[in-house]
């Protein structure tokens, strides 16, 4: 908790300090590389550190996509109160954590977002949304009064890919709609990411070209998600039409490559390391089987319908109706959960993969170029 605590505090100056934050983050990572190469031998050293919430306030959402079950049959109808929120901020400011990211579901259909990004702003974590776009057009003024300066945004393909695969007519222009109106809004003091589904149908150079054509366009940073097989939220499609097949390698490969070359003509724009980016067939080819220590501990999920777990997919540990936040971090089941998570006792999803294999020596090699 005091290294959290310690973080926290020091965020806003080493936001000011790009050199100093920078080689924070290394000191960390490389602390933390280390304790991933004993915890291999010693899983005793691996603790719950939470720095990060992630809470599903609502489980509607105004899109049908493909490969997901928010709005039809997850969760459905549940969604967080305002005064739930605020008492899970509270609990979770005192803990040491220090961003939330809202999502759903689609956040944008919540009444009290508003309220709850000021909320966390003040107790001294910072909010960040993901969204589908499609309010931010009528709603940017508001959030960004309330403190709202991050927002990510997932992307499913240019134009009419992008509507079918959301089930909803005009998606795409709705799309472009919020990001301009983000940048009239706020110019240049709000950080926006597209969040770029890599799927069977989106794999493609073109996709991609029409995808960095639209983060140049609007400032923006670009992330490349992969399509899940485990998330209890997601799909895989209709016959897993969204899965990756052996088949598929090449243009995974070459996908990935124009990833990197992207990268090296403008760095900043793509925050994911080149090892990471290199990681990226093997995680979409090999599945489980990918056998990188996780660092799930740092995080908390929290549903709609008041769940709370140590990560998106598993390891549950108690619900906001039953018991705060407060009295489910740092118990006994959440201390074996942190140890369960780094073993891989679970599905093995490939959440976090940039972070995971920057803490594991080894990947580090194999993926070094």
């Amino acid at each position: 908790m005091l290294r959290n605590w310690l973080l926290k505090r020091s965020r806003p100056y080493l936001d000011k300090h790009p050199s100093l934050k920078e080689a924070a983050v290394e000191l960390e990572m490389g602390a933390n590389l280390l304790k991933h190469s004993v915890a291999t031998v010693l899983p005793i050293v691996i603790r719950p550190l939470p720095r990060k919430l992630t809470v599903a306030i609502t489980a509607s959402c105004n899109y049908g996509c493909i490969g997901c079950r928010y709005g039809r049959d997850f969760m459905l109808g549940h969604h967080l109160k305002l005064n739930m929120v605020r008492t899970l901020l509270d609990d979770a400011a005192a803990a040491g954590m220090t961003t939330v990211r809202f999502y759903g579901g689609e956040p944008l259909i919540h009444p009290d977002l508003a309220e709850m990004i000021q909320h966390a702003e003040r107790v001294g974590i910072l909010p960040y949304i993901t969204t589908n776009g499609f309010l931010l057009d009528r709603k940017i003024d508001k959030l960004y009064a309330a403190g709202l300066r991050i927002a990510t945004l997932g992307y499913y393909g240019w134009g009419s890919a992008y509507d079918e695969y959301t089930s909803r007519a005009g998606a795409f222009e709705h799309f472009c709609k919020g990001l301009t109106a983000v940048r009239a809004c706020c110019g240049r003091d709000f950080k926006l990411q597209l969040n770029f589904l890599l799927m069977r149908r989106s794999c493609s150079l073109d996709e991609l070209h029409r995808a960095w054509e639209l983060v140049c366009t609007h400032d923006m940073t670009l992330q490349v998600d992969l399509v899940h097989y485990s998330l209890p939220y997601f799909t895989e499609g209709p016959n897993r039409v969204l899965q990756f097949t052996p088949g598929d390698e090449p243009a995974i490969r070459c996908f990935t490559e124009e990833l990197l070359r992207l990268k090296s003509a403008q760095p900043a724009r793509i925050p994911e390391s080149e090892t990471s980016i290199r990681s990226i067939p093997d995680w979409l080819l090999k599945g489980p089987a990918m056998r990188i220590p996780c660092d799930a501990y740092e995080m908390i999920w929290v549903g709609a319908d008041g769940t709370v777990q140590l990560c998106y997919v598993t390891f549950p540990m108690g619900n906001l109706y039953q018991a705060r936040l407060r009295e489910l971090l740092y118990n006994e089941a959440h201390k074996a959960a942190a140890q369960s998570c780094f073993r891989l006792e679970c599905p093995n999803c490939h959440c976090e993969r940039s972070t995971r294999i920057a803490k594991h020596l080894p990947s580090r090699i194999h993926y070094a170029g």
